[in-house]
Protein backbone atom coordinates (compact mmCIF):
# COMPACT_ATOMS: atom_id res chain seq x y z
CA UNK A 1 0.00 0.00 0.00
CA UNK A 2 1.07 3.62 -0.38
CA UNK A 3 3.11 4.71 2.62
CA UNK A 4 3.27 8.52 2.96
CA UNK A 5 5.91 8.39 5.67
CA UNK A 6 8.01 5.66 7.23
CA UNK A 7 7.48 6.53 10.88
CA UNK A 8 4.27 7.40 12.70
CA UNK A 9 3.77 11.10 13.40
CA UNK A 10 4.32 12.16 16.96
CA UNK A 11 1.43 13.33 19.10
CA UNK A 12 3.04 16.78 19.12
CA UNK A 13 2.72 17.25 15.35
CA UNK A 14 -0.59 19.06 15.74
CA UNK A 15 -3.13 19.85 18.45
CA UNK A 16 -5.58 17.01 19.02
CA UNK A 17 -9.20 17.62 20.05
CA UNK A 18 -10.32 15.87 23.26
CA UNK A 19 -12.60 13.45 21.41
CA UNK A 20 -9.82 12.50 19.01
CA UNK A 21 -7.36 12.22 21.88
CA UNK A 22 -9.70 9.77 23.62
CA UNK A 23 -10.07 7.80 20.40
CA UNK A 24 -6.30 7.59 20.00
CA UNK A 25 -5.96 6.40 23.56
CA UNK A 26 -8.57 3.70 22.88
CA UNK A 27 -6.42 2.50 19.96
CA UNK A 28 -3.20 3.20 21.83
CA UNK A 29 -1.03 0.47 20.33
CA UNK A 30 -2.19 1.34 16.81
CA UNK A 31 -1.15 4.98 17.29
CA UNK A 32 2.12 4.14 18.99
CA UNK A 33 0.97 5.49 22.35
CA UNK A 34 1.23 2.02 23.88
CA UNK A 35 3.73 -0.73 23.07
CA UNK A 36 2.72 -3.65 20.91
CA UNK A 37 2.08 -6.90 22.80
CA UNK A 38 5.31 -8.44 24.00
CA UNK A 39 6.72 -11.06 21.64
CA UNK A 40 6.20 -14.34 23.46
CA UNK A 41 6.34 -16.58 20.43
CA UNK A 42 2.67 -16.32 19.49
CA UNK A 43 1.82 -14.75 16.10
CA UNK A 44 0.88 -11.05 16.13
CA UNK A 45 -2.41 -10.30 14.37
CA UNK A 46 -4.78 -7.48 13.48
CA UNK A 47 -8.38 -7.70 12.27
CA UNK A 48 -9.63 -5.20 9.68
CA UNK A 49 -13.23 -4.61 8.72
CA UNK A 50 -16.46 -3.11 9.95
CA UNK A 51 -17.87 -3.20 13.49
CA UNK A 52 -17.71 -7.02 13.47
CA UNK A 53 -13.91 -6.95 13.20
CA UNK A 54 -13.25 -5.84 16.78
CA UNK A 55 -15.52 -8.56 18.18
CA UNK A 56 -13.64 -11.11 16.11
CA UNK A 57 -10.33 -9.74 17.44
CA UNK A 58 -11.58 -10.13 21.01
CA UNK A 59 -12.38 -13.78 20.37
CA UNK A 60 -9.07 -14.45 18.61
CA UNK A 61 -6.67 -12.75 20.93
CA UNK A 62 -7.90 -10.75 23.90
CA UNK A 63 -7.47 -13.68 26.31
CA UNK A 64 -3.80 -13.92 27.45
CA UNK A 65 -4.00 -17.68 26.83
CA UNK A 66 -5.16 -17.28 23.22
CA UNK A 67 -3.06 -18.56 20.33
CA UNK A 68 -2.65 -15.07 18.87
CA UNK A 69 -1.48 -11.72 20.16
CA UNK A 70 -3.71 -9.00 18.75
CA UNK A 71 -3.74 -5.23 18.35
CA UNK A 72 -6.97 -3.24 18.39
CA UNK A 73 -7.30 -1.11 15.24
CA UNK A 74 -10.03 1.32 14.10
CA UNK A 75 -12.74 -0.04 11.79
CA UNK A 76 -12.04 0.67 8.13
CA UNK A 77 -14.86 3.20 7.87
CA UNK A 78 -13.10 5.37 10.47
CA UNK A 79 -9.66 5.32 8.89
CA UNK A 80 -8.31 8.61 7.53
CA UNK A 81 -5.23 9.57 5.52
CA UNK A 82 -3.50 10.47 8.79
CA UNK A 83 -3.95 6.87 9.94
CA UNK A 84 -2.11 5.33 6.99
CA UNK A 85 1.42 5.60 8.45
CA UNK A 86 0.24 3.88 11.63
CA UNK A 87 -1.39 1.11 9.60
CA UNK A 88 1.75 0.72 7.47
CA UNK A 89 3.88 0.40 10.60
CA UNK A 90 1.65 -2.39 11.89
CA UNK A 91 1.50 -4.23 8.57
CA UNK A 92 5.28 -4.37 8.62
CA UNK A 93 5.15 -6.10 12.00
CA UNK A 94 2.16 -8.43 12.05
CA UNK A 95 2.27 -12.13 11.25
CA UNK A 96 -1.44 -12.48 10.51
CA UNK A 97 -3.90 -10.11 8.87
CA UNK A 98 -7.53 -11.12 9.26
CA UNK A 99 -9.72 -8.94 7.07
CA UNK A 100 -13.12 -8.63 5.56
CA UNK A 101 -12.88 -8.00 1.80
CA UNK A 102 -12.50 -4.27 1.16
CA UNK A 103 -12.81 -2.74 -2.29
CA UNK A 104 -9.88 -0.84 -3.78
CA UNK A 105 -9.58 2.83 -2.80
CA UNK A 106 -12.32 2.49 -0.21
CA UNK A 107 -13.34 6.01 0.87
CA UNK A 108 -10.63 7.32 -1.46
CA UNK A 109 -7.89 5.65 0.59
CA UNK A 110 -5.51 2.86 -0.53
CA UNK A 111 -6.98 0.39 1.95
CA UNK A 112 -8.56 -2.16 -0.36
CA UNK A 113 -7.65 -5.77 0.36
CA UNK A 114 -5.07 -6.02 -2.44
CA UNK A 115 -3.62 -2.64 -1.51
CA UNK A 116 -3.28 -3.62 2.13
CA UNK A 117 -1.68 -6.93 1.18
CA UNK A 118 1.04 -5.04 -0.72
CA UNK A 119 2.16 -3.59 2.61
CA UNK A 120 2.03 -6.80 4.62
CA UNK A 121 5.46 -7.94 5.69
CA UNK A 122 7.14 -10.78 3.86
CA UNK A 123 5.79 -14.06 5.22
CA UNK A 124 2.66 -12.46 6.67
CA UNK A 125 -0.54 -14.44 6.24
CA UNK A 126 -3.93 -13.18 5.11
CA UNK A 127 -7.22 -14.75 6.20
CA UNK A 128 -10.35 -13.29 4.63
CA UNK A 129 -13.65 -13.46 6.51
CA UNK A 130 -17.10 -12.62 5.14
CA UNK A 131 -19.02 -9.61 6.45
CA UNK A 132 -22.13 -11.12 8.02
CA UNK A 133 -25.58 -9.73 7.38
CA UNK A 134 -28.69 -11.72 8.14
CA UNK A 135 -32.17 -10.30 7.68
CA UNK A 136 -34.10 -13.47 8.49
CA UNK A 137 -34.82 -12.32 12.04
CA UNK A 138 -35.57 -8.75 10.94
CA UNK A 139 -37.02 -9.10 7.43
CA UNK A 140 -38.35 -5.52 7.20
CA UNK A 141 -34.99 -3.94 8.04
CA UNK A 142 -32.52 -2.89 5.36
CA UNK A 143 -29.35 -0.82 5.11
CA UNK A 144 -29.17 1.77 2.35
CA UNK A 145 -26.23 4.13 2.66
CA UNK A 146 -26.85 6.45 -0.28
CA UNK A 147 -29.80 8.61 -1.20
CA UNK A 148 -31.10 10.38 -4.29
CA UNK A 149 -28.79 13.32 -3.50
CA UNK A 150 -25.80 11.28 -2.37
CA UNK A 151 -24.88 10.05 1.10
CA UNK A 152 -27.95 10.54 3.28
CA UNK A 153 -26.43 9.03 6.39
CA UNK A 154 -28.27 6.66 8.69
CA UNK A 155 -31.78 7.15 10.06
CA UNK A 156 -31.93 8.52 13.62
CA UNK A 157 -32.00 6.39 16.78
CA UNK A 158 -31.82 3.04 14.95
CA UNK A 159 -29.61 3.07 11.83
CA UNK A 160 -31.80 0.70 9.80
CA UNK A 161 -34.54 1.51 7.34
CA UNK A 162 -37.84 -0.27 8.02
CA UNK A 163 -39.56 -1.00 4.71
CA UNK A 164 -43.00 -0.62 6.31
CA UNK A 165 -42.06 2.85 7.56
CA UNK A 166 -40.60 3.74 4.17
CA UNK A 167 -43.91 2.72 2.56
CA UNK A 168 -45.79 5.07 4.90
CA UNK A 169 -43.37 7.90 4.13
CA UNK A 170 -43.75 7.26 0.40
CA UNK A 171 -47.55 7.51 0.67
CA UNK A 172 -48.26 3.89 -0.23
CA UNK A 173 -51.58 2.26 0.63
CA UNK A 174 -52.51 1.16 4.14
CA UNK A 175 -53.18 -2.33 2.78
CA UNK A 176 -49.63 -2.66 1.48
CA UNK A 177 -48.19 -1.30 4.72
CA UNK A 178 -50.15 -3.94 6.67
CA UNK A 179 -48.88 -6.76 4.45
CA UNK A 180 -45.24 -5.69 4.81
CA UNK A 181 -45.63 -4.98 8.53
CA UNK A 182 -46.77 -8.55 9.11
CA UNK A 183 -45.22 -10.60 6.32
CA UNK A 184 -46.26 -14.15 5.63
CA UNK A 185 -44.32 -17.20 6.72
CA UNK A 186 -43.29 -17.72 3.09
CA UNK A 187 -42.06 -14.13 2.84
CA UNK A 188 -40.02 -14.32 6.03
CA UNK A 189 -38.42 -17.59 4.97
CA UNK A 190 -37.63 -16.18 1.53
CA UNK A 191 -35.80 -13.22 3.06
CA UNK A 192 -33.88 -15.58 5.36
CA UNK A 193 -32.82 -17.81 2.45
CA UNK A 194 -31.75 -14.82 0.39
CA UNK A 195 -29.63 -13.47 3.25
CA UNK A 196 -27.77 -16.74 3.64
CA UNK A 197 -27.33 -17.07 -0.12
CA UNK A 198 -25.75 -13.61 -0.23
CA UNK A 199 -23.21 -14.57 2.45
CA UNK A 200 -22.44 -17.73 0.45
CA UNK A 201 -21.96 -15.65 -2.69
CA UNK A 202 -19.46 -13.38 -0.93
CA UNK A 203 -17.61 -16.37 0.46
CA UNK A 204 -17.18 -17.84 -3.02
CA UNK A 205 -16.32 -14.53 -4.66
CA UNK A 206 -13.59 -13.58 -2.21
CA UNK A 207 -12.38 -16.99 -1.07
CA UNK A 208 -13.17 -16.29 2.58
CA UNK A 209 -13.50 -18.80 5.36
CA UNK A 210 -17.01 -20.25 5.38
CA UNK A 211 -19.48 -18.94 7.95
CA UNK A 212 -22.81 -19.12 6.10
CA UNK A 213 -23.53 -22.54 7.58
CA UNK A 214 -23.33 -21.07 11.09
CA UNK A 215 -26.29 -18.75 10.58
CA UNK A 216 -29.45 -20.86 10.67
CA UNK A 217 -28.35 -23.19 13.51
CA UNK A 218 -27.74 -20.19 15.80
CA UNK A 219 -31.47 -19.50 15.97
CA UNK A 220 -32.44 -16.33 17.81
CA UNK A 221 -28.79 -15.63 18.64
CA UNK A 222 -27.87 -15.40 14.97
CA UNK A 223 -28.02 -11.62 15.09
CA UNK A 224 -29.09 -8.70 17.31
CA UNK A 225 -29.68 -6.59 14.18
CA UNK A 226 -29.20 -7.40 10.52
CA UNK A 227 -25.47 -6.58 10.68
CA UNK A 228 -24.64 -7.39 14.33
CA UNK A 229 -24.12 -11.16 14.68
CA UNK A 230 -24.66 -12.81 18.04
CA UNK A 231 -21.93 -14.49 20.05
CA UNK A 232 -22.81 -17.93 18.70
CA UNK A 233 -22.01 -16.95 15.12
CA UNK A 234 -18.98 -14.84 16.01
CA UNK A 235 -17.43 -17.64 18.07
CA UNK A 236 -17.99 -20.08 15.23
CA UNK A 237 -16.35 -17.66 12.79
CA UNK A 238 -13.36 -17.16 15.10
CA UNK A 239 -12.87 -20.92 15.29
CA UNK A 240 -12.93 -21.16 11.50
CA UNK A 241 -10.18 -18.53 11.34
CA UNK A 242 -8.13 -20.46 13.86
CA UNK A 243 -8.58 -23.64 11.82
CA UNK A 244 -7.48 -21.82 8.64
CA UNK A 245 -4.30 -20.77 10.45
CA UNK A 246 -3.64 -24.28 11.71
CA UNK A 247 -4.30 -23.26 15.31
CA UNK A 248 -6.52 -25.01 17.86
CA UNK A 249 -10.17 -24.00 17.37
CA UNK A 250 -10.35 -22.70 20.93
CA UNK A 251 -12.33 -19.44 20.69
CA UNK A 252 -14.75 -19.34 23.61
CA UNK A 253 -17.52 -17.12 24.92
CA UNK A 254 -15.90 -14.04 26.49
CA UNK A 255 -18.50 -13.86 29.24
CA UNK A 256 -20.26 -10.86 27.76
CA UNK A 257 -22.43 -10.12 24.76
CA UNK A 258 -20.42 -8.71 21.88
CA UNK A 259 -21.97 -6.15 19.52
CA UNK A 260 -24.55 -5.46 22.21
CA UNK A 261 -25.21 -1.75 21.64
CA UNK A 262 -28.50 -2.29 19.82
CA UNK A 263 -31.09 -5.06 19.68
CA UNK A 264 -33.95 -4.89 17.19
CA UNK A 265 -37.49 -6.16 17.84
CA UNK A 266 -38.05 -9.86 17.14
CA UNK A 267 -41.69 -10.52 16.32
CA UNK A 268 -43.95 -13.47 17.02
CA UNK A 269 -44.49 -13.94 13.30
CA UNK A 270 -40.77 -14.26 12.62
CA UNK A 271 -40.28 -16.68 15.52
CA UNK A 272 -43.13 -18.84 14.27
CA UNK A 273 -41.90 -18.79 10.66
CA UNK A 274 -38.34 -19.75 11.63
CA UNK A 275 -39.36 -22.28 14.31
CA UNK A 276 -37.85 -20.24 17.14
CA UNK A 277 -39.16 -20.41 20.71
CA UNK A 278 -41.75 -17.81 21.71
CA UNK A 279 -39.41 -16.78 24.54
CA UNK A 280 -37.18 -15.17 21.89
CA UNK A 281 -39.81 -12.50 21.07
CA UNK A 282 -38.69 -8.90 21.73
CA UNK A 283 -41.42 -6.28 21.58
CA UNK A 284 -39.23 -3.20 21.11
CA UNK A 285 -35.68 -1.98 20.65
CA UNK A 286 -32.90 -1.90 23.19
CA UNK A 287 -30.42 0.87 22.40
CA UNK A 288 -27.39 1.38 24.63
CA UNK A 289 -29.21 -0.52 27.37
CA UNK A 290 -32.38 1.58 27.12
CA UNK A 291 -35.75 0.22 26.00
CA UNK A 292 -37.15 2.15 23.03
CA UNK A 293 -40.64 1.35 21.65
CA UNK A 294 -40.81 0.51 17.97
CA UNK A 295 -43.36 3.31 17.58
CA UNK A 296 -40.79 5.86 18.73
CA UNK A 297 -38.35 4.66 16.09
CA UNK A 298 -41.06 4.78 13.41
CA UNK A 299 -42.07 8.35 14.31
CA UNK A 300 -38.45 9.54 14.33
CA UNK A 301 -37.84 7.94 10.95
CA UNK A 302 -40.99 9.42 9.42
CA UNK A 303 -39.88 12.89 10.53
CA UNK A 304 -36.43 12.21 9.10
CA UNK A 305 -37.85 11.06 5.75
CA UNK A 306 -39.91 14.26 5.63
CA UNK A 307 -36.64 16.22 5.74
CA UNK A 308 -35.12 14.05 2.98
CA UNK A 309 -37.57 14.18 0.05
CA UNK A 310 -37.35 11.19 -2.23
CA UNK A 311 -35.31 9.10 0.17
CA UNK A 312 -38.12 6.72 1.16
CA UNK A 313 -38.84 6.02 -2.50
CA UNK A 314 -35.12 5.47 -3.10
CA UNK A 315 -34.94 2.94 -0.25
CA UNK A 316 -37.94 1.03 -1.61
CA UNK A 317 -36.43 0.93 -5.10
CA UNK A 318 -33.02 -0.13 -3.80
CA UNK A 319 -34.55 -3.03 -1.88
CA UNK A 320 -37.25 -3.96 -4.36
CA UNK A 321 -36.38 -7.68 -4.16
CA UNK A 322 -36.84 -7.77 -0.38
CA UNK A 323 -40.05 -5.78 -0.68
CA UNK A 324 -41.39 -8.23 -3.26
CA UNK A 325 -40.59 -11.17 -0.98
CA UNK A 326 -42.42 -9.54 1.92
CA UNK A 327 -45.45 -8.84 -0.25
CA UNK A 328 -45.70 -12.47 -1.39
Amino acid sequence: MTQPRTTPPSAADAPIAPVEAARRRHYGAFYGLDPLPEDDGRPLAIVLGNCQAESLRVLLGEDPQASLRTVRVPPVFELTADDLPHLARLLDRVDVLVSQPVRADYRDLPIGTAQIMAGLRRGGRLVLVPPLRYAGLYPRHVIVRSGPAGDAGDPPLAPYHDLATALIAAGESDALVRVVSQPSTAGIRAVARTSIAEVERRERRHGTVVASDLIAPAGADTAHTINHPGNTVLIGLARRVQQRLGLPAEAADPGRTLLRSIHAPLTEGVCAALDLPSAAVREGWTIDGRAVPDEAIRDAHLAWYAHHPGLAEHVLAARAETLAQLRA
